[in-house]
């Protein structure tokens, strides 16, 4: 590769490093992730008293003893204050208001609490939880960037994708205990270290893959569940730049409770992916 191809491609990979970045000091960014309730059916309290089924803790500012209640019935849930300080979008939550998940069109309804922002997201079978994030999360605060093996343009390689059937789908477990059926877009295949090797993908944004893969340096140098990478654009012959050092760690590395997919079935690399982002740790996550 040409000194200034080198160059470039450095430049590029620093450049997606510092937004990668960038989204984790976001205050609604993972590293603000604080806490995941499963919702059952019916009523339930949430406030900082041990008597709720949901306690609540923030970083800045004071939780009541009881704010308010969800109320779950079936796919609906609405929220019922008892605390003004319980805000939608700073105004003063409206009681009975039916909540939005992540998955909505319009994002998802953000209930407000001192520090901390609650919102509610579905996994599996319907599933619903209520993710809670702290603006002002020690974790966020005492962010000081990533660890990542050296750039390296080696690990950039070239792939190919058999396009999978219309309407095929891989199974993906989670870190949860789920295991859903997703659509595919096929394999891709690709070579390094002088063998083969095949990866089942899922769909990034339109016209580019998402692999979910895990390698031998999972478990020490890098997270155990696997890690996330994200291709080039397919081209109209199907090959695909597959650059591994741009491979990212999931969410679960910045919180425990995060849903990550797991790598499906044969996503996991006989080799040692050394390139992208490294194991990330924060002693003031507890795990």
């Amino acid at each position: 590769m040409a000194l200034d191809d080198r160059a470039r491609h450095r430049t590029s990979v620093e450049q997606v490093r510092a937004r990668r970045e960038a989204s984790l000091r976001d205050p609604m960014g993972w590293l603000s992730l604080v806490g995941l309730y499963w919702l059952q059916e019916g009523e339930q309290s949430f406030g900082s008293d041990q008597a709720n089924v949901i306690v609540l803790r923030a970083a800045e500012g004071s939780v009541p003893a009881n704010a308010g209640s969800l109320e779950v019935s079936g796919d609906s849930v609405v929220v019922h204050p008892s605390d003004p300080g319980l805000t939608v979008g700073g105004r003063p939550a409206a009681d009975g208001l039916e909540l939005a998940d992540e998955a909505s069109e319009d994002g998802p309804t953000i209930l407000e609490l001192a520090s901390l922002r609650a919102y509610l997201i579905r996994r599996g079978a319907g599933r619903l939880a209520l993710r809670i994030k702290d603006t002002a999360a020690p974790a966020l605060r005492d962010f000081n960037g990533l660890d990542y093996f050296p750039i390296d343009p080696a690990w950039r390689v070239k792939g190919r994708l058999d396009p999978a059937q219309p309407g095929a789908t891989i199974t993906v477990p989670d870190i949860v205990g789920d295991v859903l059926e997703e659509a595919t877009p096929g394999v891709v295949a690709f070579e390094l270290g002088g063998a083969v090797h095949r990866i089942h993908t899922l769909e990034a944004q339109p016209g580019h893959l998402w692999l979910v893969f895990g390698d031998a340096t999972n478990g020490r140098e890098t997270y155990g569940g696997g890690r996330f990478l994200v291709t080039g654009p397919v081209q109209p012959d199907d090959s695909v730049e597959i650059d591994f050092n741009l491979a990212y760690n999931p969410p679960c590395v910045f919180s425990p409770h995060a849903t990550c997919p797991l790598p499906p079935e044969g996503n996991r690399l006989a080799l040692r992916a050394e390139a992208g982002e490294r194991m990330w740790t924060a002693t003031s996550i507890e795990h």
